[in-house]
């Protein structure tokens, strides 16, 4: 099962669920594809599209994928990192009205460099990424919650 995960963004990201119903509709993506799409408005008869779903059901979606495929969105990144999924990350872009700005790029290149996920910014190559998965071993992510802990009691110290 592929989980799609747009967040909870108050803009749509109708770009993506179109890329990704067009890889449905070729070959490249098969199962069931399955949707949190919050307030994008989208319509496919290829994938089940909830606008929210809720966090128990939300998780164990997450924990059955086999690949989950996601906005730039860093809690959601780091909660499909913390069941070890293979994921494909797609940045809004503030060109297309998708967010405010585009720091999702940066936040996708980040995570891409360390070799959690695999990115796809322009989904021209979705199909090339969606080939690409089936072969990568995502690198193990390890939080370093202490280490910013540290750097913040060391800032309220100094103040």
């Amino acid at each position: 099962m592929t989980f799609v995960i747009l967040g909870t963004q108050d803009k749509h990201f109708d770009r993506l669920l179109k890329a990704i119903d067009k890889q449905i509709e070729k070959g490249n993506l098969k199962g069931e594809v399955i949707v949190q799409a919050g307030t994008t408005n989208y319509k496919s008869e290829n994938m089940k599209i909830f606008d929210m779903i809720p966090i128990r059901n939300f998780n164990k979606l997450l924990k059955e994928a086999d690949l989950v495929i996601t906005h730039g969105g860093v809690g959601t990144i780091l909660s499909a990192l913390k069941y070890e999924k293979k994921i494909i990350a797609v940045p809004r872009l503030k060109k297309y009205g998708e967010h405010e700005n585009d720091h999702q790029i940066q936040i996708v290149e980040e995570f891409t460099k360390l070799g959690y996920i695999l990115s796809s910014k322009g989904l021209n190559n979705l199909d090339k990424k969606l080939e690409e998965v089936k072969e990568f071993k995502p690198k193990k992510y390890i939080s370093n919650n202490n280490k910013m802990i540290k750097l913040i009691e060391n800032f309220i110290d100094n103040i």
